[in-house]
């Protein structure tokens, strides 16, 4: 006779009867891609000459740029795998800039970043007292709190900024900085190994550079929250309890988990997250809240997080490819984009003998006159227009979630109303 289950079993981290995700590439797999796609890119500036797509500069860049678009994501992860579709981060990096800003300029830099996290769990409270407790549509209910936070900032910006020096109905005082930091010794070695211009070894050099120079102590928190992130969802009871409440809340109810209490911590944890991310735009990107400087940046964070199959370390790479794109705008943006034009080329012509190989011949037809109008067009032309590059990081969005669509595998109960008791 078999056992009957108990509530303790949930305690167990294991998920031996759990969906399947869909495949996963292994680690050394994952490392010969981003190589290979290194190696590339090399390709691609020793052929046009422009040195700028992979210099110290526009990594370091891109690493800045990539942060609040990953903190917004991290964001929304918490929230889907606990069930709950998250579209008011945009709104919730709103409330972390503005109430970052407001402390910060008062209090000092980490009393802002403490009470703009503060701002965000706010707007994540509004959202799981609406969406669990009172069951509304999870995007109706996001797209609600993106307009109350937009509209509530721009109430509160003219009490709380005019009047005070440097400060107006829309722009804050300035704050003052977290601090940066840069590897002594490390860094000038990795800056001088870029500028040689070697193939793949100075791309290298750039990357990692990027990563050692004038780096916010706030960008080390968030880089950190990653593994912290996997660790806590994936190896820890808490974060199998949490993980059920996406999967099957009517079965995690059945063994003993208390599901509203575990989508009310991670919707408030989602937003946290997405006002932090709000921090460090009016924080550490700019020293000073601006009305509208999140531009996007949530909707952005949640498409990375979708880019990387609800799984942090995919959000990672999908946040830097975004932080990437749209760092394309802020240094030599016309000629850098000319220049992955023949990268996007080249990548098309690749992905096309790959659906050969796969026998999907009318895929592998559509990618290649894809691929060939690409290449015409970085035949044809010297640069690109200024609104292409400024469109670049939206367009590449749309490009990535379209191609990876296909192999996305949500948390089964994500979006789906719940009530307490509905499986008696």
């Amino acid at each position: 006779m078999t056992a009957p289950t108990t509530a303790t079993d949930v305690n167990q981290p294991s998920l031996e009867h759990a969906p399947k995700t869909g495949r996963r590439l292994s680690l050394p797999v994952l490392m010969l891609v981003i190589a290979g796609a290194l190696a590339l890119t090399s390709i691609v500036r020793l052929i046009t000459g422009a040195d700028g797509i992979t210099n110290v500069s526009q990594m370091s860049t891109a690493l800045q740029l990539a942060v609040p678009i990953g903190l917004a994501g991290l964001g929304g992860l918490w929230a889907e795998r606990a069930g709950v579709v998250n579209i008011g981060l945009e709104g919730m990096m709103i409330l972390g800039t503005w109430f970052g800003a407001w402390a910060g300029f008062q209090w000092g830099p980490w009393t802002g970043v403490l009470v703009g996290l503060i701002g965000g769990c706010l707007g994540g409270l509004l959202h799981a007292v609406v969406t669990v407790t009172f069951n509304v549509n999870h995007i109706v209910s996001g797209v609600a709190i993106n307009i109350l936070a937009l509209g509530a900032t721009r109430y509160l910006a003219p009490l709380a900024f005019e009047g005070h020096q440097g400060g107006s109905a829309k722009q804050s005082p300035a704050v003052e900085s977290l601090g940066h930091f840069t590897v002594p010794g490390l860094s000038d070695w990795l800056t001088d190994l870029n500028a040689k211009g070697w193939f793949f070894v100075s791309d290298i050099a750039g990357l990692l550079g990027g990563l050692v120079t004038d780096v916010s102590w706030l960008t080390l928190i968030a880089v950190a929250l990653i593994p912290g992130t996997w660790w806590i969802l994936w190896r820890t009871p808490f974060g199998l309890r949490l993980r059920s409440c996406g999967e099957n809340p009517v079965a995690a109810e059945s063994l003993g988990v208390n599901v509203y209490k575990y989508k009310y911590l991670a919707v408030i944890i989602s937003g946290g997250l997405a006002g932090l991310g709000g921090v460090f735009l009016s924080i550490v990107a700019n020293p000073f809240y601006l009305e509208g400087q999140t531009s996007g940046r949530g909707y952005i964070g949640l498409a990375a997080m979708i880019f990387g199959n609800w799984m942090p370390g995919g959000l990672a790479i999908g946040a830097g490819l975004f932080g990437y794109t749209d760092s394309l705008n802020l240094r030599g943006g016309s000629t850098n984009v000319h220049a992955l034009l023949l990268l996007g080329a080249l990548l098309l012509v690749i992905g096309a003998i790959w659906l050969a190989i796969r026998k999907k011949y009318v895929q592998a037809a559509v990618t290649l006159v894809v691929g060939a109008l690409v290449f015409a067009w970085y035949a044809g032309t010297n640069e690109v227009p200024s609104q292409v590059v400024a469109a670049t990081p939206y367009v590449v969005t749309l490009v990535v979630l379209a191609l990876s669509a296909q192999r996305l595998r949500m948390p089964k109960a994500d979006g789906m109303p719940y009530r307490k008791g509905q499986g008696k």
